[in-house]
């Protein structure tokens, strides 16, 4: 996958089965493309889905590697991501975003993610790295804080958590906390706190299946410990895990359980009426206000964002159905366009501070600096007004400027004084043919003198 290239990714992994479905299901050596074949009627039906790979019997390693690890390491550099898994209940979502307890190599998307994150951060020391986290469950169109419990966390809105835009910022809820954390250890901790929060339920199809959709948020802060601290990149890294689709005769769902199915299917319905419009570049309108979920995921479905979404199927005949509701869902994924750019802003009290050292810069140089001819001649300008009397004051705005007033009024004043002997010279005839100019000089001086001193 080609890193921030305005490609939706669009992977499909098939979850282990002893029973797979060989003769409906075909997948291509390339791993490029499935096609799934419907032979339940007297003619043969076949479909054919194009996609970035199909992956399957592949370690939880491997499969990060090869679908997510771009998305990450591009959170880092300031892109906002999302990866987010699809599919029927039970194909698998949950183990592919969370993994299992039950081995430290089975741990999925999200505990890679974070030691991913915090791996970086230590070894990128050119980067000052700030990294919040928060967790939000949708559940039956209502939005869920599922770190609300954790000491310190803000009281929850009276009006209650909303979905909001703001321009520069993008899409957020309003009302969810925000939890900072310096570490691997502390970001598992919340994760764990949260996953012990969320609401599952159990059925025919999957014991313990998920009955909201979750988004695991990392935001991450990045300032340059070289470069100016005013500008600084940001990202959130957005971790889906939807609730699965149900077919209710198939589930045997009754009381609650058909109630939130019926809540799962419709916001899932409205998730791929969104992503219809978005991949018609006729449509003009989005419809995403029509649902909690697709309102959240507005900036990762066709924004400002890499995103890559995971398609999980079972590959089982029983399931054939599904699977195909699936694979279309990812081709029509697939014709979404994104458009990823670095997050870059500029803090204002910082640049406010440049600003101030900047003057204070030009102040210097303007103080130290040679004025140049004009400006000489504006000062000369000045001091002859203010010895007429017809500027009252004049501005001084540096040092250099007081020294060339000075030299001014002493200009003026030699000016004058070669005036004033001129003139006495003339008046009494002290200049005489054979007399030097000294002489005469001394003889004005003396007069001068002679005429202060009565």
């Amino acid at each position: 996958m080609k890193a921030h290239s305005g490609e939706v990714g669009v992977f499909v992994r098939i979850r282990p089965t002893a029973n797979f479905a060989q003769d409906l299901i075909q997948c291509l050596p390339d791993g490029q493309v499935t096609q799934p074949l419907d032979t339940r009627k007297s003619h043969v039906s076949s479909w054919s889905f194009q996609l970035e790979g199909v992956l399957r019997d592949v370690s939880q390693e491997e499969f990060y590697t090869r679908v997510c690890r771009w998305v990450v390491l591009g959170a880092l550099d300031g892109y906002n991501g999302t990866v987010m898994c699809f599919g029927q209940t039970g194909a698998g979502k949950t183990y592919t975003m969370t993994g299992s307890t039950e081995s430290y190599k089975q741990r999925g998307i999200i505990p890679r993610a974070l030691q991913e994150v915090f791996q970086e951060v230590e070894i990128r020391t050119e980067h000052a790295f700030n990294v919040y986290l928060s967790y939000l469950e949708i559940y039956n169109e209502t939005l869920v804080d599922l770190l609300s419990s954790l000491q310190g966390s803000p009281r929850p809105s009276p009006h209650g958590m909303l979905v909001m835009e703001e321009p520069g910022r993008g899409v957020f809820v309003r009302g969810l906390s925000l939890h900072p954390v310096h570490s691997e250890e502390e970001a598992l901790n919340l994760l764990f706190e949260g996953e012990m929060n969320r609401i599952i339920g159990s059925h025919a199809l999957n014991r313990n299946s998920s009955r909201s959709h979750c988004i695991f948020t990392v935001h991450i802060e990045a300032r340059s410990r070289t470069l100016t601290n005013a500008k600084y990149v940001t990202s959130k890294l957005n971790l889906v895990d939807l609730a699965g689709s149900e077919r209710l005769g198939k589930t045997g769902s009754e009381g609650q359980m058909l109630k939130e199915a019926v809540y799962i299917n419709r916001s899932l319905s409205f998730l791929e009426q969104a992503i219809l419009a978005l991949g018609d570049h006729r449509r003009e309108h989005v419809p995403f206000r029509q649902s909690k979920l697709t309102h959240a995921l507005k900036d990762s479905l066709g924004g400002n964002c890499n995103t890559v979404l995971v398609a999980n199927i079972c590959g089982e005949a029983a399931q054939i159905e599904e699977t195909l509701s699936t694979l279309r869902f990812a081709g029509r994924m697939k014709c979404v366009r994104t458009d990823p750019v670095v997050n870059e802003h500029t803090d204002p009290a910082l640049t406010r501070t440049c600003e101030t050292i900047h003057d204070s810069v030009n102040r210097l140089e303007s103080t130290y600096k040679p004025l140049s001819e004009a400006q000489q001649a504006e000062i000369h300008s000045q001091v002859q007004r203010y010895l007429e009397g017809s500027l009252e004051e004049i501005n001084i705005i540096s040092v250099r400027q007081i020294q060339a007033v000075f030299a001014q009024f002493k200009l003026a004043v030699q000016e004058q004084e070669q005036r004033v002997k001129a003139q006495l010279c003339q008046t009494h005839n002290l200049v005489v043919k054979d007399q030097s100019a000294d002489t005469a000089d001394v003889k004005v001086s003396q007069y001068l003198i002679h005429c202060l001193g009565t």
